[in-house]
């Protein structure tokens, strides 16, 4: 492309967004510049989904443990030392940078990194600059700089950590209080409460997990006062102090009522909001909104020469909307293409004990947007792996257009949910009907075999009888 500028694109932010952004440039043979203020990979690789899965798996660990009597071993539980397990935390952070080598990878594709360049702005429409690259100047820019962790808007906040604290721990906290119960603070409460901690976690939310289907939130709540964890539900806190001794001393107001209690830690998992403040959006003619840049749905800015994908838009803030925002966006900067920004279909779920996954309408938007639609659900305790592998908690639940025979939401509870609910959103991608997934030869025995199994209790609402089924209950 010939113009008057150092390169043919920027990208700010080097998180799956950008990266993803950076590479499908390359394919499109433009000249590319990434650059990021700290380390390549974004919140999830460095102190979010990454280090969080390890802390999950740590906890199953502990969990399985506990049923070593169940299967004919013997052996004593582990003891959780917090300090060593940070440590290895981190440690995986770093196995899984060398295992993508991103500015490697990016390098030799031959695009331009620039990683730990600290703070970078514009300086007008078309030039940006950093202490670690100086001035420099693009035709078209996109804008992925991610997010960071809300604040709680009290007193004493600054008390309260964020997730991105949370690896620097060198104590156990006997008596946890964690503060927002949406998909990072649930992970965060079913962990500790596994490592040995009391977990009190508090919501203005009538329900854990509020977005997700209602059965679900249920069943996830159910199962972690079955752990110990205490629920304070619309609930808010109003201040935190620090006592002599060092405990946060917390107050709080439910129903109109003001109480306090004594944590040794508080963890705030309360929203995300975009990384804005610092970039000179407003020298580059870039509007915000709320704490995120706003786009259209083709992912451009206010700035005709810019676009914007990832958390900062604060639209689906997962790594695979991150994703196929990056391509979506490149793509119609350097093409002109109008390809829209979608995310009807996205899987997603948290790696909380137990685990759940969701994908699509809930039952009751379902309900209000089609109207006529058939739900099954199908308990955990039908499969004989759950029994097998004394995971018998839990549920499927499908939904179905009654009229059209296509799923519009599947939502799982229990063993590999995250796993199992793929194969839902497989099938809503390619436009399947339930009769398809009803007759697929599911391997046995498999937690994924219960997609079959609501498929078939489906396909028996609709008046074709499946009855003829290997896996059941006789509960």
């Amino acid at each position: 492309m010939s113009h008057p500028y150092d390169y043919d694109l920027i990208i700010l932010g080097g998180g799956p967004a950008g990266v993803t952004a950076a590479q499908r440039a390359r394919e499109l043979d433009a000249s590319v510049l990434l650059i990021d203020r700290g380390p390549l990979g974004g919140a999830c690789t460095n102190d979010g989904c990454v280090p969080t899965r390890f802390l999950a798996h740590a906890a199953r660990l502990i969990r399985n443990a506990a049923e070593y009597a169940d299967y004919g071993l013997a052996g004593a539980a582990p003891a959780v030392d917090i300090a060593m397990v940070m440590e290895q935390a981190r440690a995986m952070v770093e196995r899984i940078h060398e295992k993508k080598d991103i500015k490697g990878f990016l390098t030799s594709i031959g695009a331009h990194v620039f990683e730990n360049a600290g703070s970078t702005a514009f300086v007008d429409p078309h030039t940006v600059s950093s202490s670690g690259t100086g001035r420099l100047s693009a035709a078209k820019f996109m804008i992925c700089a991610g997010g960071r962790a809300r604040r709680l808007p009290i007193d004493g906040t600054e008390l309260a950590l964020t997730h991105s604290d949370v690896w620097m721990m060198s104590r156990l906290p006997q008596r946890l209080l964690v503060a927002g119960a949406a998909a990072t603070g649930c992970q965060i409460a079913s962990v500790f409460a596994a490592f040995g901690s009391q977990v009190t976690l508090v919501d203005t939310a009538p329900r854990i997990v509020p977005t997700e289907d209602i059965d679900l939130s249920t069943e996830v709540a159910r199962a972690f006062t079955s752990h110990g964890i205490e629920l304070l539900m619309e609930t808010s806190l109003t201040a935190i102090s620090e006592t002599a001794g060092g405990v946060q001393r917390v107050s709080m107001l439910s129903g109109g009522k003001g109480f306090e209690g004594d944590f040794d830690a508080v963890i705030a998992a309360v929203g995300w909001v975009g990384n804005v403040d610092s970039l000179g959006l407003d020298i580059a003619g870039v509007d915000v909104d709320r704490g995120y840049i706003k786009v259209d749905e083709r992912l451009q800015t206010s700035a005709p020469h810019i676009w914007a994908a990832g958390d900062i838009t604060g639209r689906m803030m997962l790594v695979q909307c991150a994703n196929e925002d990056g391509r979506v966006a490149v793509e119609n900067a350097l093409t002109g293409s109008e390809r829209a920004s979608g995310h009807a279909i996205v899987p997603h779920g948290s790696f909380t004990d137990p685990e759940y996954g969701s994908v699509g309408l809930t039952e009751a938007d379902a309900r209000s947007r089609i109207g006529d639609v058939v739900v099954a659900t199908v308990p955990y305790h039908d499969l004989d792996r759950a029994v097998i592998d004394g995971r018998p908690d839990g549920f499927v639940k499908m939904i179905v257009d009654r009229s059209t025979r296509r799923i519009v939401g599947a939502h799982v509870v229990g063993q590999q949910s995250v796993e199992i609910v793929q194969v839902a959103a497989a099938a809503m991608q390619a436009n399947a009907t339930v009769d398809h997934l009803a007759h697929l030869e599911f391997a046995y025995p498999t937690f994924t075999s219960v997609i079959g199994l609501a498929a078939r209790k489906v396909m028996t609402a609709l008046g074709i009888p499946e009855e003829a089924e290997w896996e059941r209950s006789a509960i």
